[in-house]
């Protein structure tokens, strides 16, 4: 069978930014084999970016200094030899300038998040997505794991019935974390607010989690409540907060987010409460989701593609027989798969139109970041009641 059909041939990837992210960027990528990494700006210093292409096994010729200097040689590349696509792994002040160059350039854009570092940004951004007509996506990898897929079809599908409450919090301790000078280094720019923005811990690790209850649950936001904290003695921006939501059917929420929780690793969870059931999540067990329904045993839902998981979605999402744990990294593989999938109909003349189900969208970039826009906007007022309708939902 020929390799991504009808264009017969791998994807050609070009990424900015090759510091822990962009590795992930490009092991994800790459790890079906559908696509090779050709081009590479690595790093905002010149003569570092090229140093560091031997370590991504880029070549020399395509190690370029600069995400300009990319975009200006790979557009002059003839279409058969140009990247297909560029992934965006870098900080969160430069995703605008570097997704806007290379979108107007024609090319296809992978963005990590917050997509923009405001919302005035992101809206103009969606623009340009509209007028080039490329792909484009935010990398909510945690919408990519079987599980969580097979609870939003589960929740869309009507099994939990009305949708009462959803509880989901991200708990890190990570400013609390020792690291060796090189890695306080590279961290210091998510406390920065010129870098990272208007906020802290919510812009970074809250709207992971606004995301994962969107895509499961899809309910439309209408109001949010915030409060967030600084407690780290040399922050500069949130570390700790809590959001609560109003949806428009009359559900309640809470998304909580911190880096200063000590022992906490990466502790993505979710509760979503419904008429006729519950359902748990969590991401450091991501093969395992409980569904809970009153006088019935608790019902545990593997990650086995084979019997336990019935949507398409979910199973399609699976690489391994039952009992190998999938996680991290295969995740963040299915937002690229969904995305190549939407190359190649675009190659072949289609126009997709992709859904929640198939990777997080500009739609989904805007939406995030005017989450975090209205946290800070409700915490400055203490709590007021902030409007997070959307124009136009999915």
């Amino acid at each position: 069978m020929p390799v991504n059909p009808p264009l017969n041939r791998k994807l050609r990837m070009g990424v900015v930014g090759g510091g822990f992210i962009g590795r992930v960027h490009v092991l994800a990528a790459t790890l079906d084999n559908r696509a090779v990494l050709a081009a590479g700006a690595l790093s905002s210093a010149p003569v570092r970016s090229r140093s560091l292409a031997p370590d991504f096994d880029i070549p020399p010729e395509r190690a370029y200094g600069s995400y300009q200097e990319m975009l200006a040689t790979e557009a002059r590349l003839p279409p058969s030899e140009r990247i297909d696509f560029v992934s965006i792994a870098t900080p969160n002040d430069t995703h605008f300038d570097i997704a806007r160059a290379f979108i107007e350039g024609g090319f296809n854009v992978l963005c990590d998040k917050p997509m923009t570092l405001d919302l005035e940004q992101a809206e103009e951004l969606a623009e340009i997505v509209e007028r080039a007509g490329v792909v484009f996506a935010v990398t909510h990898n945690y919408t990519g794991y079987p599980l969580v897929r097979q609870g939003r079809d589960m929740v869309r599908g009507g099994e939990l019935g009305e949708i009462h409450a959803i509880r989901v919090c991200y708990l890190q301790g990570s400013l609390y974390r020792q690291r060796a000078p090189e890695q306080q280094r590279r961290f210091a720019w998510k406390t920065d607010p010129a870098r990272a923005g208007i906020s802290g811990c919510f812009g970074d690790i809250g709207i992971h989690a606004y995301n994962l209850l969107r895509f499961i649950t899809g309910l439309e936001p209408a109001q949010v409540s915030c409060h967030l904290r600084i407690f780290y003695p040399e922050g500069r921006l949130d570390d700790y907060g809590t959001a609560v939501l109003r949806f428009a059917n009359g559900a309640l929420g809470t998304v909580t987010a911190s880096r200063v929780s000590h022992g906490r690793e990466n502790d993505l969870w979710i509760e979503i409460d419904g008429a006729n059931g519950s359902l748990e999540w969590h991401q450091e067990e991501p093969n395992k989701m409980w569904l809970r329904v009153n006088g019935q045993p608790h019902r545990l839902y593997t990650r086995d593609p084979a019997s336990l998981l019935t949507t398409s979605a979910a199973r399609l999402s699976c690489r391994l027989p039952a009992g190998d744990p999938e996680g991290f990294l295969e995740a963040f593989a299915n937002i690229y798969t969904a995305v190549y999938a939407d190359v190649i109909g675009r190659a072949a003349g289609e126009r997709w139109d992709a859904s929640p189900s198939l990777y997080p969208t500009v739609v989904d970039g805007i939406d995030g970041v005017r989450f975090v826009a209205q946290c800070v906007a409700s915490s400055q007022v203490m709590g007021a009641w902030m409007p997070l309708s959307l124009p136009c939902d999915k």
